[in-house]
């Protein structure tokens, strides 16, 4: 377990530290994990905990959530750093884990940000945890796939941590107020639209909402014993004036309109405009950017190209670096859409296909172009008389792709906006080719 200076005083940590959750029970969030049944509280419950990795943005609970597991399974836990430890400090404490195995001691070492450890420093662990001398609990904010060796992956589990819900962060902001840990000695007044707004502005990460909640505390008005908290305090704390809004509420919907509406009429100045207004009141950029990217698709498509490519590169770029940096990414996608020529023709095209699909859902895939991987399947005439579009001197065939029923149907209606027109003239040479050959 983790030792306490001689000198320590619970009332010098900050608000996040001291309110840092001790049990499964005090932990917030995470229920598809936590919740009363589910997977990873019945692998703590019954101490037969694994090593794992811990996957998700900041203030989700990672370090929380290993100190519990700790904690529960009665273990040494030794915390580690990824950025100030090399391959000498790992066998060290590796060293120290084997002598306690001995007496029968488990040691739960937790990595915090393990995808800053290069390949031989992950290799490293690889020996001790295949022999039980460790339970590694590796935290990180990117994905593991592409961050965490194989060979050490594939020992470990990997949960995913989500963001925490507005709901979930306005308990914890209420309880920070009443619990003797926060704030529960002194008399607060604080608005239940304050704590909404600054977990609101939290964007799902625990520690920045208490942060905030005790920045904007400790600077309230002071009367006697008594503390009140005013919006004037909070836009100050937070430089955010009445921009802040609930991201679940209907002033979200209403700007994320305003945007989509704003590209979609070719009006570079509103669209960039709302884009600001989201980005500052705290909208997560990477909700922005997916919806930029819908965008790209659904309203200008094959009119040009390049718009979903420029789409989706803002979204990486938002992934990649965040706010505010990331504003002018999303600045270049929402001008370069806005003046992009317009079609809806995908999505049309979708959607009447879509409506087809759910209406005629037993219709029959042509036995032409079924695979016939099977001597039964060739027998029963899969794949008989099929084409193959690459023997053929124009790459075209006459060959029925549809379901008898549904021969003649267009769903592709394409546009001569932009680019579009070629994918038009091209379409149109395809069904001319088709009807000037067909019972050939």
């Amino acid at each position: 377990m983790e030792q306490q200076s001689l000198f320590y005083s619970s009332g010098e940590l900050p608000l996040a530290e001291r309110l840092r959750p001790r049990t499964l029970d005090e932990f917030f969030g995470q229920k598809h994990l936590l919740g009363e049944g589910k997977i990873l509280r019945k692998l703590i419950e019954s101490d037969k905990v694994g090593s794992m990795i811990l996957w998700g943005p900041p203030g989700v609970g990672k370090t929380t959530l290993a100190k519990i597991i700790a904690n529960q399974t009665k273990a040494n836990f030794v915390n580690y750093s990824a950025v100030t430890s090399g391959i000498k400090e790992i066998k060290q404490v590796m060293a120290q884990a084997d002598r306690s195995r001995m007496f029968g001691e488990k040691t739960i070492l937790f990595v915090d940000e393990i995808h800053r450890f290069n390949k031989a420093q992950q290799d490293a662990f690889l020996p001790y945890v295949e022999k039980g001398s460790i339970i590694l609990i590796g935290a990180t904010t990117e994905n593991p796939s592409f961050e965490v060796v194989g060979a050490l992956l594939s020992r470990c589990k990997t949960f995913v941590l989500n963001q925490l819900t507005q709901a979930e962060l306005i308990d914890l902001l209420k309880r920070a107020v009443t619990d003797e840990r926060g704030f529960g000695g002194q008399k607060i007044n604080i608005d239940d639209e304050i704590i909404a707004q600054i977990a609101a502005f939290a964007n799902g990460d625990a520690r920045s909402a208490l942060n905030t909640l005790e920045m904007v505390i400790l600077n309230g008005d002071y009367n006697g014993d008594e503390v009140t908290v005013s919006k004037e305090m909070l836009e100050q704390v937070t430089s955010k004036k009445s921009l802040l809004y609930d991201k679940s509420g209907e002033e979200h919907y209403n700007l994320i309109s305003a945007l989509h509406k704003s590209m979609r009429n070719s009006d570079p100045d509103a669209a960039v405009y709302w884009l600001a207004r989201m980005l500052e009141a705290g909208e997560d950029p990477i909700y922005i950017a997916r919806r930029v990217t819908r965008f790209a698709s659904e309203d200008v498509g094959l009119a040009d190209p390049r718009a979903l490519e420029i789409a989706v590169a803002a979204y990486q770029a938002c992934h990649l670096i965040g706010m505010p940096e990331c504003s002018v990414h999303l600045t270049e996608a929402v001008v370069y859409l806005a003046l992009a020529p317009k079609s809806n023709a995908l999505d049309v095209a979708y959607m009447s296909a879509k409506k087809d699909a759910l209406t005629m859902l037993a219709e029959p895939v042509p036995l032409v172009i079924r695979n016939a991987p099977t001597k039964l399947m060739k027998e029963l005439g899969y794949g008989k008389g099929y084409e193959y579009a690459h023997d053929y001197e124009d790459k075209l065939t006459t060959m029925q792709c549809l379901p008898d029923s549904l021969v003649g149907r267009e769903y592709y209606r394409p546009t001569e906006e932009g680019v579009e027109g070629r994918f038009k003239a091209r379409l149109e040479q395809i069904k001319q080719w088709k009807k000037d050959n067909k019972g050939e």
